[in-house]
């Protein structure tokens, strides 16, 4: 079950703590052994976390609490999945991009129907 992250720029330490169900020093532990989790500081020195970083937090948590990994491992999990995420797995899968790009084909054939129809 997910949890729902309300709609809202920045979220305060104590916040982000409530959603994730974690007490606030265990969110500055993980800042600390987390690279990727680095929120902003205002001029107090308040932290806020932006949506993106509570999401992490709350991956960080499902990690160490429901998959019972350390916290090498979780930070080297979040590093896979970072590095999953950015490259394009079409070369892998090559029935997968040659249906993507027919569908893609299909849709700009489409436009271009629809705008020549509309140009008449």
């Amino acid at each position: 079950m997910t949890t729902p992250i309300p709609d809202k720029l920045f979220f305060k330490i104590g916040e982000v703590a409530s959603l994730a169900g974690v007490e606030q020093h265990v969110l500055r532990y993980w800042e600390d052994e987390i690279d990727a989790l680095k929120p902003t500081k205002n001029k107090s020195g308040q932290r806020l976390y932006q949506k993106k970083e509570v999401e992490l937090v709350l991956k960080i948590k499902r990690l160490l609490y429901d998959e019972k990994f350390t916290i090498a491992g979780a930070k080297n999990k979040l590093k896979k999945l970072k590095k999953k995420g950015t490259q394009l797995d079409f070369a892998y899968d090559r029935e997968s991009f040659l249906e993507w790009k027919r569908e893609v084909k299909s849709d700009l054939e489409s436009i271009l129907e629809t705008l020549a129809e509309t140009k008449d």
